[in-house]
């Protein structure tokens, strides 16, 4: 039984270490996707270093250069970035 109990733990700790970078491609393609959606919508920026999820398709951007802002989709489709 230990030994079943001890593959079990290291399948666990093996698959949780895989997910791991994963998610961290994923964070860094949103700060660039919300970089891109800033940058086109002529809003100074530099480039968003933090995002926070407000809801769906709903962020706060965090920019290098201090601006926050709220990135989101509006009824319309549009993406939308207000100054907070």
């Amino acid at each position: 039984m230990t030994k079943r109990l001890n593959f079990a733990a290291c399948l666990v700790a093996m698959l949780w270490l895989a997910a791991a970078p994963t998610h961290a491609a994923e964070d860094a393609a949103l700060l660039k996707d919300l970089t891109s959606a800033i940058a086109l919508l002529g809003l100074p920026c530099g480039q968003v270093v933090k995002a926070q999820r407000r809801g769906e398709n709903d962020y706060t951007a965090i920019c290098s250069n201090g601006n926050r802002y709220r990135v989101y989709q509006n009824p319309k489709g549009r993406v939308v970035a207000e100054k907070l």
